[in-house]
């Protein structure tokens, strides 16, 4: 019989990509330049040359054998240093080759992450607004899911909210700074906060609360943008990260995680990374593309065109009346919603083939995301609908 569990989960497909069929299916019929499509977070820019150049030289380079053939369940040990090396000299940090994992993609740093510093029974906890998935991917490891619920004002973290909420039951707080879907990144001032109530209630429990830090928009940061990186304030850190987007490399599925050399069981969590891998059926990251990236971590594709569409967005409809946080990163933006309800608000936008994402799945009922990473014309051919909704709206 098959598992009902999944069975069940088909009953509340993924909102992202029903949106995404509408599109497919409307540029079809009337033609693509005429569909304002803002509801997935895929890369608009090319990877840069240096990947296309990493690729042919290490094909060329490297005998077909060795390239090909299965890596060491934690990666290949050059790019798992190379990365190390790479983070120590940007942030300042102390890791070791041992101290990081190669995984498919952010997504599967997730995975490792949860079942490592988690047990059944215990709570993981985030912060609204938060990516869509992050329950299905907690609650599929067999651990509850709690969310604190937004300020609207900033999107930063609640503190009074947070405090009631971060009960003895949770095993990890997970953030994710720059946010999908606010664009907002967590200040040094909330980083500080955070972590000095997590050490707090530490002491207060009588045991370890892992910090989970989901950051693959971690390049995507705009002007003047205060981004610390997380593992500095916080010991117990695991920093979970992709190059879908510094790099342009969505379809690679290549990432890592790399646990704090000051957590506790720094030492072993790699070892247990590999374990659960066992478990999951992950049996480590493409051997080719952990070696691209070993050569390419250092650099991103050309990010500025996001900036570009985030100051046209923010500024136009800023000005027609909409209420936006401003986006400090990533290529997202979540106005709230005119008349207070995204999904009635997003069904007009529709109609008019403008597609946006209703925030019910990221915990903001009334709030709505645009991914603005799309070519700048089509945005300025777009504003003339947000402006008609802002009017129709209520």
């Amino acid at each position: 019989m098959p598992n009902q569990q999944y069975i069940r989960m088909l009953e509340s497909k993924d909102v992202i990509f029903e949106i995404f069929a509408r599109a497919t299916e409307r540029k079809r019929a009337v033609g693509e330049e005429n569909v304002y499509d803002f509801s997935l977070g895929n890369p608009s820019v090319p990877a840069p040359d240096e990947v296309k150049e990493a690729v042919m030289r290490i094909t060329k380079n490297t005998d077909p054998v060795e390239l090909h053939s299965y890596s060491p369940a934690g990666g290949i040990p050059s790019v798992r240093k190379a990365i190390a090396d790479d983070l120590n000299k940007r942030f300042g940090m102390s890791y070791e080759a041992r101290h990081i994992f190669m995984t498919c993609g952010a997504s599967a740093a997730l995975a490792h992450a949860f079942r490592a510093v988690c047990s059944p029974g215990e709570t993981i906890l985030t912060f609204a607004p938060c990516f869509s998935e992050y329950e299905t991917y907690v609650t599929g490891a067999g651990y509850r899911f709690k969310v604190v619920p937004p300020d609207p004002a900033s999107f930063q973290i609640p503190f009074s909210l947070t405090e009631e909420l971060l009960t003895e039951d949770v095993a990890a707080v997970l953030i994710n700074s720059p946010n999908n879907p606010s664009g907002v990144v967590y200040t040094t001032k909330t980083i500080e906060k955070l972590s000095e109530m997590l050490l707090r209630k530490e002491k207060e429990f009588s045991h370890p609360i892992y910090l989970i830090s989901d950051e693959p928009y971690r390049e995507i940061l705009f002007s003047g943008t205060d981004s610390p990186y997380i593992a500095r304030y916080y010991p117990n850190t695991i920093t979970c990260y992709s190059f879908s987007k510094s790099l342009s490399l969505p379809g690679e599925r290549i990432g890592y995680a790399a646990v704090n050399p000051a957590a506790e069981g720094a030492d072993i969590l790699s070892a247990v990374f590999t374990q659960i891998s066992r478990v999951t059926g992950h049996n480590g990251a493409p051997a080719l593309w952990q070696r691209t990236a070993a050569q390419t971590c250092m650099r991103t594709a050309d990010l500025s065109v996001y900036e570009k569409n985030r100051n046209l967005l923010l500024r136009e409809l800023s000005s027609y009346g909409y209420s936006i946080v401003p986006p400090g990163g990533t290529f997202y933006m979540f106005p709230k919603a005119p008349g207070g309800d995204a999904a009635a608000f997003c069904r007009k936008a529709m109609e008019k083939d403008l597609l946006l994402v209703p925030g019910n799945g990221f915990g903001c009922p009334d709030h709505f995301r645009i991914a603005y990473c799309v070519p700048t014309r089509r945005i300025e051919k777009s504003l003339p609908v947000f402006r008609e909704l802002l009017h129709t709206a209520g």
